[in-house]
Parts: C-alpha cells; structure tokens; sequence
C-alpha cells in the first residue's frame, strides 16, 4: 500500500542473530529487504540495546524521517524509540499497552519506556486501551486498531491453501504423528534456570506418553539443553528452528499448542485452537477470557492441569474485535491521516 508524498523504509536491527531463522522469517514474510541492517547480534541487553542506538541514530540522522513506527516489546523497540524522541522524531507504537505486570520480564520493561514516549498507540485489545488511559495517556493518540500479526496469520494460511505442502521437510513426520502437539519453549525465565527447565521438561515428558509432541527448538533452548543435560522423551520429536509457514503448517493442525511465546496465545485464539502458555502471567489477557488460552505456571503439577483442562476445552468460536485481517490498514491509514495535511 503506497501513498503520494510518503516513503517507507525498513530497518532490520539484527537483534534476532540467526541468520538461517532470520532469513526464514524475511523470506515466509515476503518482506522486501531491508534498507537497513544495523547487525546488532546477541549480547546482554544492555550491549545489544546500545548497539541498535548507535546504529540506528546514524540512520535517523541520514534519514530525518517524520515518524519512526516501532512493533513490539523486544530491545529493538526500546532502543529505537529512545533515539527516536531524542532527535524530536516522532514514535508509533504498535502492540502498545500490554502488560504483564511483572517487572521482571525484559519485556515488560520495555513496553513500558516505550509507551510512556510514544506519541501514537496502536493497540490489539481492550486491555491495552484501558492501561494506557489508567497511566495517562491523552484518548485521541490510543487507537483500537487490530493485530498485524493475526493479519500475517492469515495471509499466510491463505498461501498455504495454494501450495504443495509435501514440500515441507516436515510433512511426512506430521502425518506420522497424527494425532500430536505442538511446542515452543524459549523464553530465558524458562529456559535459562535448571530447576525451572528441569521441571517443564518432566511435565513434557509426561504429556508425550499421551501425545507426540513436535517441538522446533529454538538456539537458546537448545544451548540450555546441552548446557543443563536437559533429555526429553523419544515422543518428543526435536526439529530444527523453522520458518513461519512451516511453523503455521505443523501447529494449525495440532490438538493443543503448548509455548511461552505472546504471538502464540494470539495466533491460537484467532483460529480457537486450545493453547497452554507455560508462563506465570501474560500480557495478552484477552486471549484468556475470550480465547482458547489457559495459563498453566512453570510448576510441573501446574502444566500438567492446564493440559488435561484444554484437552476438554471445545473449539473457540469468538474472535477479539479487529482480529479480521485488516489491522496494518487501519494503522495506515492512521498514520496518513497524522502526517499529510
């Protein structure tokens, strides 16, 4: 979508450091390139947001653009806005107004350094427009747009109804399999303490003598693994890290989606598929109470419960409003009606 007089362009901070995962996702995207690739790489947050400061300050300085719209609640998104407010550029907020409430998520942090200098907010659900309003935020910079990622979500199931889906190296392993589950661990609360993977990884076992379960493990995870001496059941079938469609192609046909990812609890909800969210808290409330969410905890005991809950669950039928697909266009739109007189 194009308008006269804008121009566009995209910066890829490179915090997500693998190479093969991050091109998969540019790739299953159909994102163009970026023009802008500021190589970030992993580190601690501290080194990793300062790197994208650096970085992305001698492209704001080139640029002199009029907005900066920045997506999320990863370090690229607080260190992206910081620079941005300080040259007097101003801040879009997408996915604005999350929260978890508990500080001792990365995340939560910097959804909130970058919320409270925003100077637009687009928001995925009621929850977000309530928090922002309750921390001050003026009503006629909140706007109720939808979630870019449900529109991703089914664009892409719409290019998996065209394809050739033996393709997958994955396909002849997911008709083995049938019935199965499907999992994502990776989040560093979860994976990055031995107590606590140790005990996700009794619960899994315990599921996969019900259940195969296919589990694209992510690099963090599979260090930790290593590192840990972590071993799971033969049931649980170890893939490489995989691409969106891939990814979408094994878990849209799964019968409970097990993960501690926020776009997972979303992506589930929107298709009524029973999700486990194997996390203390999550941002995403409305994927609770009008979803097909259930928040199990990090407890062995606790995951075993809430699996065993939405084993039961029957298929959702309510869709959060704006989840239709049409999120970046209203966000567009927005954005034209702010910055061409």
């Amino acid at each position: 979508m194009k308008h006269p007089g804008l121009d566009c362009r995209i910066v890829h901070t490179g915090q997500h450091y693998d190479q093969e995962l991050s091109q998969a996702f540019f790739d299953d995207l159909e994102i163009p390139l970026p023009a802008y690739f500021l190589n970030a790489g992993s580190s601690s947050h501290a080194i990793q947001t300062a790197k994208i400061m650096t970085a992305f300050e001698e492209v704001c300085m080139e640029e002199q653009p009029d907005w900066v719209v920045v997506v999320g609640d990863v370090n690229s998104t607080l260190a992206c806005s910081i620079v941005a407010k300080k040259l007097r550029i101003r801040v879009a907020h997408i996915e604005a107004g999350l929260r978890s409430f508990d500080m001792t998520m990365p995340e939560e942090i910097n959804r909130m350094v970058t919320d409270s200098i925003a100077d637009c907010f687009f928001v995925t659900e009621e929850s977000g427009e309530k928090n922002l309003l309750r921390e001050g935020k003026p009503a006629r910079c909140i706007h109720v747009v939808g979630n870019v990622m449900i529109d991703n979500l089914f664009f892409q199931l719409k290019k998996l109804k065209g394809e050739d889906l033996v393709h997958f190296p994955t396909s002849s392993l997911k008709e083995q399999c049938r019935p199965y589950m499907f999992l994502t661990l990776h989040r560093p609360s979860n994976v990055d303490d031995r107590k606590t993977f140790e005990g996700i990884a009794k619960a899994l076992n315990e599921i996969a003598m019900e259940r195969p379960i296919l589990f694209p493990v992510h690099p963090r995870t599979k260090k930790m693994m290593a590192q840990f001496g972590i071993r799971l059941s033969e049931t649980i079938h170890m893939l490489p890290s995989l691409g969106f469609r891939e990814s979408l192609f094994l878990w849209k046909d799964a019968e409970v989606v097990l993960t501690d990812s926020g776009g997972l609890q979303e992506e589930t909800t929107a298709l009524g598929i029973p999700c486990v969210t194997i996390r203390e808290n999550t941002e995403r409330p409305i994927t609770l109470t009008m979803g097909s969410n259930v928040l199990a905890g990090i407890r062995p005991e606790a995951i075993l419960d809430a699996y065993h809950a939405v084993r039961k669950m029957k298929k959702a039928s309510m869709v959060p409003p704006y989840w239709d697909g049409n999120a970046a266009e209203r966000i567009w739109e927005i954005l034209i009606s702010k910055i061409v007189p």
